[in-house]
């Protein structure tokens, strides 16, 4: 019996030992559903920085092991997730979510635990104005987005007849309200400003509203998956005025949606400039092409998150997400998106929008 207890205890010794080894990030995203494009782009960057990071003696001396939390986009199954990624997943941060409704409600319950959250792409400006502590973001926000794309709209494309178009969610609603806000400022009154429904697939009644209207350009705040049908069908009755959105389309899954390449050309959206282009990320955007992957839209957003999490953690030497987040909001992190730093309200210092054309080779690039 001794000889059992003796065995149990160096067992549960060595289980401790190597769970201490062990630095556990959840990787919380839409990793299944419509949206899940954008769950892989957010897996795929954290992914490679954990591992380059690993290859290089971790953190401190410290593995990374990442947990995957589907959340599909939907503010309840978010909360779910949340709650076990901290009850029993035990992870010292999170790398996520994506769709603004979900991280509103989940950037709570990590705030609530002292859990440092950075999310890569969640936009809507009330994440970081309710005051939460360990809530950071690596992305801009649709306020700063929103100007971009008014300004665009009123002084480039000279638009007079905007119909402003959401899908009545937190990100889709809250960007088209920033848009619509600043054009209004700039002189120039929307025609229409109507909802949709997400998951809907048939807009032809409202296409022929669009047409009635006699607009001269149309803007969406929303997914790709509404975008892409939306657009098809204004193209199908002749529709073909500029349609302009956000970063909610910033994936080779818009055209898919749409139907095809033809269905593209003449719409444009708000992005940052072009992580692939930065110096900073040729190495590593190498490595995703030679693994048969391009790296668009979030996935070097996640990967700069991931660095961003390790740097962190590394030069305060804690996972104390309270302590984590003060760290960042004092000093500034090299990434593969050049030198990130933040407010005191944990939103980046520096917003980079610009403006991109997709174009009828299915492509897209910033102008």
């Amino acid at each position: 019996m001794k000889k059992i207890a003796l065995f149990c205890l160096v067992f549960a010794w060595l289980g401790l030992s190597f769970a201490g080894d062990i630095i556990k990030i959840g990787v919380a995203g839409p990793h299944t559903g419509a949206y899940a494009a954008f769950g892989e782009q957010l897996w795929r960057g954290s992914e490679q920085a954990a591992n380059d990071i690993n290859a290089k003696g971790g953190i401190n001396g410290k593995k990374i092991e990442l947990v995957k939390a589907d959340d599909a986009c939907e503010p309840k199954q978010a909360v779910s997730i949340a709650n076990r990624l901290i009850d029993s997943d035990e992870v010292v941060a999170v790398i996520g979510h994506f769709c603004s409704s979900s991280t509103m409600p989940a950037s709570e319950i990590y705030d609530d635990a002292g859990v440092l959250m950075i999310t890569p792409g969640s936009t809507n400006p009330k994440i970081t104005e309710r005051g939460l502590v360990t809530i950071l973001r690596t992305c801009g926000r649709d306020d700063q987005q929103g100007t971009v794309a008014a300004d665009f709209l009123v002084k480039t494309l000279k638009a007079k007849r905007v119909a402003v178009l959401h899908d009545k969610d937190t990100y889709g609603q809250g960007l088209a309200d920033a848009m619509k806000a600043h054009m209004n400022i700039l002189g120039v009154k929307e025609v229409l400003y109507e909802g949709l429904t997400r998951g809907e697939k048939d807009f032809n009644a409202l296409v022929t509203k669009l047409r009635s209207l006699n607009v001269d350009a149309v803007y969406f705040g929303g997914l790709h998956t509404e975008a892409g049908p939306l657009v098809r069908q204004m193209r199908e009755q002749g529709l073909n005025v500029p349609f302009i959105s956000g970063d909610g389309i910033v994936s080779e899954e818009f055209v898919l949606t749409a139907g095809g390449e033809q269905y593209v050309k003449n719409v444009y959206m708000t992005f940052g400039a072009d992580p692939r282009n930065i110096k900073a990320g040729q190495q590593v955007v190498e490595t995703f092409r030679r693994q048969g992957y391009e790296p668009e839209g979030y996935t070097l957003y996640s990967y700069a998150t991931m660095q961003v999490v390790a740097e962190a953690m590394k030069q305060a030497k804690t996972t104390d997400g309270i302590k984590l987040a003060k760290w960042l909001k004092q000093h500034a992190v090299n990434t593969v998106m050049g030198v990130k730093s933040w407010d005191n309200k944990g939103d980046l210092n520096t917003s980079d929008y610009v403006i991109y054309q997709w174009h009828d080779n299915g492509q897209y690039s910033e102008l």
